[in-house]
């Protein structure tokens, strides 16, 4: 059996059970391991006068502080028949400890905690509220991604510069670097313990240890450098507070709001086209703010909250991405859109493709309506399209086109036909797109662009000449076409 003990903060932290089991360890001939002794709950140790080892060697051939868990664990599994493991603060929040658990199992191993370095921290620190988040430096990055880090925050075990470094980058990032913060040290002289710094001075203290921290206030929110989407979230139902709300998002539903998102949608697609990462960064904001405010409208209403939507998104990734989650396989883009829509249309209980064909969004542009279902029609077992076998579709389309126009312009012929051979040979386009491997909507909206420059080009041309671009002559035309088209190409547009 290993029994694991913390020894505290501070020479006597030292529980009675904990000085029991290590004189019982002691006294059976167990292996008693100290982690550090580089910590003043070492001298809790030294005064029970027992034989022990520290290991403060480990520390020194591990690169890493996953190796340095890992090594750590190594060293106690050893003497696992008999042996008693002293950890500095409480032994749940050490993560040596945690790997140990993890190898041996729980059931081989005994915790005796002691006084939580966390909690001594959070004394000195005296935040607002009793609730704070607490995490070791090494993790800090690892828990950032995985989880947020929101005030009130500790991050302990800050033990050199270049840990230092890396905190202060990840907090500044989600704090702002002027932020005022505490440092703190545990075995710093009374009185001195703590002090105010910037976020940006967390890398320029005098030295280091294990016993180092920074803690983080909550702030007010009109006070805050940097905010979370759940500070929108806040905002959101401020606004619509019905006694001192605003009073135009007070009143909106989601279907008087509902074409802001068809709206936004497009400004920032507009935004990507342009590459321009300040307005990709506006109009994502504005995007993610319709999401926040339909969810908004819906907690009210009882419907859903986002949670419910980040859920059922995070569900919808790994059930359809069953090919990196699951026992499907994938080498390919193509072959994992495959594992996509065959996990979508099960999702959605789409058992036949006809299902899936007539499930395309009725407010997509028709261009990108006919894209989808040329694309579905071909997984449900029509023929995959090539150039040429579109390029002829296409072509019997237009001379349908043609006659039908024929027969209308001869008054014989119906202007509803003509419509209808229109749709054709525009659907054929959207085949024929498909064949290329190019997005007809993208590709349209391009060539719209197109027309828009050049015909500036032309008439600035024009003008530029005295001349009236109704009065040309088609040679004149041609000819002021050309022109702008082979500027064009001399500036590589």
């Amino acid at each position: 059996m290993i029994t694991v003990i913390g020894l505290g903060v501070k020479e006597g932290d030292l529980t009675k059970a904990g000085e029991e089991a290590i004189l019982k360890t002691a006294a059976s001939g167990g292996k008693i391991l100290v982690r550090t002794a580089q910590t003043p709950s070492y001298g809790g140790v030294k005064a029970l006068n027992v034989p022990h080892e520290t290991l403060d060697y480990v520390y020194k051939k591990s690169r890493t502080f996953q190796t340095l868990n890992k090594n750590l664990a190594d060293e106690v599994l050893k003497y696992r028949e008999n042996a008693a493991y002293l950890v500095d603060g409480s032994a749940s929040e050490d993560n040596s400890v945690k790997e140990l658990l993890r190898r041996a199992g729980k059931k081989n191993v005994r915790i005796i905690n002691g006084v939580s370095k966390t909690a001594a921290i959070a004394d000195l620190a005296a935040f607002s509220t009793c609730s704070y988040q607490s995490v070791a430096a090494s993790e800090a990055q690892e828990t950032a991604l995985a989880e947020g880090l929101g005030a009130p925050l500790i991050v302990y075990d800050i033990d050199g510069a270049d840990l230092a470094a890396d905190v202060k980058l990840l907090l500044s990032r989600r704090f702002g670097e002027e932020s005022e913060v505490l440092f703190i040290r545990l075995n710093g002289e009374e009185g001195k313990r703590a002090k105010k710094i910037r976020l940006f001075e967390l890398d320029r203290q005098k030295t280091y240890d294990c016993r180092c921290a920074v803690a983080v206030e909550k702030t007010e929110l009109l006070k805050k450098k940097r905010f979370t989407v759940y500070d929108v979230f806040t905002i959101l139902r401020r606004l619509r507070r019905p006694e001192d709300g605003c009073p135009w998002d007070k009143v909106q539903t989601s279907e008087s709001i509902r074409m802001n998102v068809v709206e936004e949608a497009y400004e920032l697609l507009d935004a990507i086209n342009l590459k321009d990462d300040d307005k990709i960064r506006e109009e994502t904001g504005d995007l993610l703010m319709q999401v926040a405010f339909h969810s908004v409208l819906k907690e009210e209403q009882g419907a859903f909250d986002f949670t419910d939507v980040v859920t059922e998104l995070c569900e919808k990734l790994i059930t359809r991405h069953t090919h990196v989650f699951g026992g499907d396989a994938a080498t390919d883009a193509e072959s994992a859109l495959k594992v996509w829509d065959k996990n979508k249309m099960i999702e959605k209980s789409q058992d036949t493709f006809s299902k899936s064909v007539c499930d395309v969004p009725k407010c997509f542009p028709a261009l990108m309506q006919a894209q989808k279902v040329a694309k579905r029609v071909e997984r449900g077992g029509w023929d995959k399209p090539t150039f040429e076998g579109a390029k002829a579709a296409l072509e019997e389309e237009l001379a349908e086109l043609k006659a039908e126009t024929e027969k209308y312009a001869a008054g014989q012929g119906d202007k509803k036909k003509v419509a209808e051979e229109l749709g054709d040979a525009l659907f054929c386009m959207a085949t024929l797109s498909r064949a290329v491997g190019a997005d007809g909507e993208e590709a349209l909206l391009d060539t719209v662009k197109k027309v828009q420059r050049r015909y500036t080009a032309y008439e600035s041309a024009v003008l530029a000449d005295n001349k009236d671009v109704n009065a040309l002559t088609k040679e004149e035309r041609d000819a002021y076409y050309a022109k702008v088209k082979a500027e064009e190409k001399t500036k590589g547009v």
